[in-house]
């Protein structure tokens, strides 16, 4: 027992120590932009980051996903406080979605995720990689906060963000902002290179913080114009919980809309949970897989604690799992090391937190977001061929110009047709060959047919020529649709008035019934 406390000490201080601060250096400023985002108090968004790291953390069975608020649910959470008009009542909802996924997880329907194929899962990383990229740049030239943490990259062109203000680009420039990113890129670059990572002592992000607050502390002393604003940097209010807002348990029954927007959020927060897992899994190193169900149940628990505790919903969430793969995370001590570090810090030292630069957290996401989209990937998924690429590459555009949930819906689609024409193909093979000395159409039927192979095997019956011979052989089928026999059952007749001498093996037929 000993020995294994001492092991797990010693994992905890060398692996998920350093990568749980590398995790709450990304987590903090994202906290408070998706609450902001959202249209709910800021407190709402660290007080999810805290809930997701310090109990959903211990009761979900995976070693590197960190759970906190998700950009991915932004829209629907600003648009469930703003039709249920109070936010007493969307506290509810999240309850209600809490339970939700409770109730899924206990019913074990949590192994959805082993059906989305690794094509759109990859393609949602890379989509996510880019989005980080982009939606930093902003803050990276200096911008003053821009609405970056919202979903779909398409934002970035809106008026109020550095494209659409494109005419004032010297207006929201900051000289001081650049030379801290351009620094801040340089030390993560240098620094996760082969030859450093020896030496890696101190976390690679705290030396990038620490060196943004130094260089803005000079700015400062020596009266430069390349002072950092205030709003560059991170801006937390003292004694942020003493406004916390909680649900209205006397109006529960009250509304249907409140338990209509639990299940949206509820099922939008399980689906994105799930992918994030399956994608966190396929980023970890010891190929350790997550048990869907018991995530589901610890996501439910961590829910329902946020709608008491009048936090927004949680997830688990890909920008903060793949920090903590980045980091080297070893085990869910660094999720929740991340989340102590959250309550620490919220609490103890916020004027602290508040010194430190947006551009310094923007060129840690950077880094982050380039190693989920590397080019590398591109020419790999590229090699596999079209039936790999191209729902890869058609995932991330669609994330990219809509949301997380849609990109992946089109990206499975478009999978499935692949899988659908290979059915197609699979499934029968029509040859000419000779049996018993006449020339025969023969049609093997191969394995399962269903019904997916009925507008394919309906032409190649129609192109069988008149007055010859056809033999359809169903011998090696384990399953024949009803559909197809029906097919075939039909096409006897058609096969007499056009002169073709049918013959079936193992081949049922049944009673064709015309319907009106």
């Amino acid at each position: 027992m000993k020995r294994t406390i001492k092991y797990y000490r010693i994992i905890w201080f060398r692996h998920d120590l350093p990568a749980g601060l590398s995790v709450f250096l990304v987590a903090l400023p994202l906290c408070l932009g998706i609450a902001m985002a959202s249209g709910a108090p800021l407190y709402a968004g660290l007080l999810s980051g805290i809930i997701g790291g310090l109990l959903t953390a211990l009761i979900s069975g995976s070693q590197l996903a960190v759970s906190g608020p998700a950009a991915g649910l932004t829209t629907i959470t600003a648009a469930t406080i703003i039709s249920l008009g109070d936010y007493r009542l969307f506290l509810l909802a999240v309850i209600i979605a809490g339970l939700f996924q409770l109730l899924l997880g206990i019913m074990k329907l949590g192994g959805i995720a082993n059906y989305f194929p690794s094509s759109v899962i990859k393609g949602m990383l890379a989509a996510i990689g880019i989005i980080l990229i982009l939606k930093q740049i902003p803050l990276a030239l200096g911008y003053d906060q821009p609405d970056f943490w919202t979903s779909g990259v398409l934002k970035l062109f809106s008026p109020e963000n550095f494209l659409g203000s494109i005419e004032n680009f010297n207006e929201h420039l900051t000289k001081g902002v650049i030379i801290i990113t351009v620094v801040s890129l340089f030390i993560l670059i240098i620094l996760y290179q082969p030859f450093a990572r020896k030496y890696d002592i101190i976390p690679i992000p705290l030396i990038v913080v620490a060196a943004g607050i130094i260089i803005n502390i000079i700015f400062s002393n020596t009266g430069s114009e390349l002072t950092l604003k205030q709003s560059q940097l991170v801006n937390i209010p003292d004694n942020i919980f003493a406004g916390i807002i909680f649900p209205d348990f006397a109006k529960f029954f009250s509304d249907s809309e409140i338990w209509k927007s639990g299940i949206i959020i509820g099922l939008l927060a399980t689906l994105e949970t799930l992918l994030c897992i399956e994608a966190v899994d396929k980023l970890d190193r010891h190929n350790r897989i997550t048990p869907v169900n018991r995530e589901l149940v610890a996501q439910g628990i961590g829910n329902i604690t946020c709608g008491i505790l009048g936090a927004i919903p949680i997830t688990a969430v890909v920008v903060r799992g793949a920090a903590n793969v980045d980091a080297g995370g070893r085990t869910k001590l660094s999720a929740f090391t991340h989340g102590l570090l959250l309550l620490l810090a919220v609490v103890l030292v916020p004027f602290m937190l508040n010194k430190i630069p947006y551009a310094s957290l923007s060129a840690i996401l950077m880094v982050t977001g380039y190693n989920l989209t590397k080019p590398k990937l591109y020419r790999n998924m590229w090699s596999l061929g079209w039936k790999q690429f191209l729902p890869f590459i058609i995932t991330i555009i669609v994330i990219l110009s809509t949301d997380l949930l849609i990109g992946v819906s089109i990206g499975l689609l478009l999978s499935i047709y692949f899988i659908v024409q290979n059915n197609f193909k699979a499934d029968y093979k029509i040859t000419s060959t000779v049996i018993n000395g006449i020339e025969t159409e023969y049609i093997k039927l191969n394995s399962n047919v269903t019904f997916l192979n009925k507008v394919n095997l309906r032409k190649a019956l129609d192109e069988v020529p008149e007055n010859s011979v056809l033999t359809i052989d169903g011998s090696l089928c384990n399953f024949i649709d009803y559909d197809i026999l029906e097919i075939i059952s039909e096409y006897e007749s058609k096969a007499s008035d056009r002169n073709i001498e049918l013959h079936l093996i193992g081949i049922e037929r049944v009673s064709v019934t015309a319907v009106h």
